[in-house]
């Protein structure tokens, strides 16, 4: 449908609009969706000429949900390898500069004079400057970010659903997860269960009870790793064979509600647990981090991704009642974006009981933190887990959309096609959960991948190319927005070096 519209709009000229696509070739309001790589999805309001419906403050609420993804939950993990003062003064810098590649994206469409560009999205723009090149490869570097999101989904659904099950079963049979682990004992215990493993969080559930046969069965049958992952296939495989994903879009609010839950989850327990903080600028003793450490490009890939809503923010915006209220409402959202993590990521950082514990327990997802039998991280994983089980399949559906729309020219050629092409994302989910359930890793990796062309080389480039063409480029322009190319390299190359 999408080709449709583009054949229509390539009859005649880009000026004049005889042949603009009729009413029954674009979808209906209702069946219109915008999907985001970091797993949320919102129905479009009516749209007609380019004037959207929403107010300034939809549209600011709807970009802090979108990029408010999975990437939450490694932030105090990332604010850790860096060092608590390195740590905030790099989401902030990391915040400002993904801001400004963000916008140079938005006025990517005003740079072109010569060609009508209302209905385009970065896409078109990026194969307009690079053809067919900058087409394959955005399409490329829009994949890797899908499934770096899927497979990342996939992990955490693991872990929320493993201990789902044990946190109903030691309720059942009245067993104390945090004995076997090194932990605090009071009231709020917080556990350490990466102590002595390392980097590599333990996939085992920790409870060994030799004498008892039912514990053991459960043990066996009842794995982070070596089971659990191949039981989600049985629920996922079948959503993401379906034609149609509106019925999962339905289910959106949940990401918010996850979202605002785990902001009350992570005040409650600070209030609670109190700060633990002293400052050590560059040595490190038993039980603080210093305040610089040289991981802290760990933490600048987990926000390229945190931060990434590139390759959509023009389809977001399109659907601003007031256009030119566009850039500040896009400097607004990535405010309260960059507030949001600070937030999470300082009271995490912070309260962590750091002694008895040490603030490298923290985990690279936080919820691990807090053991099974914990009421309050039992409700975070619930809700997270039940979103991103509705939100996976529209995931799937938009790499669906993307690879096979473009290579097959339609959405779903053949059960046969979209079987296999879904077979080979859960195998990657499955082989990530079951040998590297290391989910900070695998943001990074994802988020420094497709950063480095819809975040640092795409916006720089067309904007030295946009310029050069105007005869308006100027030395100290040049050299900032090459500065920026550089940087998207730095944090590609070194994030396989950390």
């Amino acid at each position: 449908m999408n080709k449709r519209i583009h054949y229509y709009s390539r009859l005649t000229a880009p000026a004049d609009k005889a042949l603009i696509a009729p009413d029954h070739v674009v979808p209906a309001p209702e069946e219109c969706y915008v999907y985001s790589p970091l797993g949320s999805a919102y129905k479009l309001q009516s749209y007609t000429g380019g004037h959207g419906k929403n107010t300034s403050l939809v549209t600011i609420f709807m970009i802090w949900n979108t990029m408010m993804g999975t990437s939450i939950l490694s932030i105090p993990w990332g604010i850790k390898q860096a060092g608590f003062t390195t740590g905030m003064c790099v989401i902030m810098l990391m915040g400002i500069l993904t801001l400004y590649c963000c916008y140079r994206v938005v006025k990517s469409r005003a740079m072109i004079s010569s060609v009508d560009t209302t209905t385009w999205e970065y896409p078109d723009v990026c194969r307009y400057y690079f053809g067919s090149f900058g087409q394959w490869s955005s399409l490329l570097f829009s994949l890797v970010s899908l499934i770096g999101a899927m497979i990342v989904y996939w992990v955490l659904m693991s872990n929320f659903l493993f201990n789902t099950g044990r946190f109903i079963f030691n309720f059942i049979h009245h067993i104390n997860d945090t004995d076997a682990v090194l932990s605090t004992n009071d009231s709020n215990p917080v556990i350490c269960p990466s102590a002595g493993s390392g980097d590599h969080p333990d996939n085992s559930s920790m409870i060994f009870y030799a004498n008892d046969t039912g514990l053991q069965q459960f043990e066996k049958w009842w794995n982070k790793s070596k089971t659990v992952p191949f039981y989600l296939i049985g629920l996922l495989l079948p959503l993401l064979n379906f034609k149609s994903p509106s019925f999962f879009s339905k289910f959106n609010i949940l990401g918010t509600v996850s979202v605002l839950y785990l902001i009350f989850l992570v005040t409650f327990k600070a209030i609670r647990l109190g700060f633990h903080l002293e400052f050590h600028w560059f040595m490190q003793t038993e039980y603080f981090v210093p305040e610089i450490r040289f991981q802290f490009p760990q933490l600048t890939g987990v926000l390229t991704l945190a931060f990434f809503i590139h390759n959509c923010i023009i389809t977001l915006l399109k659907n601003n009642k007031n256009q030119e209220n566009n850039v500040r409402d896009l400097s607004i959202a990535y405010m309260l974006v960059t507030l949001t993590y600070l937030y999470i990521g300082v009271l995490v950082f912070a309260s962590f009981p750091s002694p008895p514990l040490t603030k490298d327990c923290i985990e690279q997802n936080f919820l691990d933190n807090f053991p099974s039998s914990d009421i309050l991280s039992f409700i975070a994983r619930i809700f997270l887990l039940f979103q991103m089980m509705t939100v996976y399949p529209l995931l799937g559906y938009l790499a669906r959309v993307q690879l096979l729309g473009h290579v097959f020219g339609d959405i779903y050629p053949s059960i046969f096609h979209v079987l296999i092409l879904n077979l080979i994302i859960v195998g990657a989910g499955v082989i990530m959960a079951c040998f590297y359930p290391n989910i900070g890793g695998i943001i990074r990796y994802s988020g420094a991948a497709c950063g480095l062309a819809f975040v640092f080389i795409y916006p720089s480039l067309i904007y030295i190319i946009s310029l050069h063409q105007e005869d308006r480029l100027t030395w100290p322009k040049l050299i900032f927005h090459i500065f920026i190319i550089i940087l998207g390299l730095a944090n590609l190359i070194v994030q396989f070096f950390m």
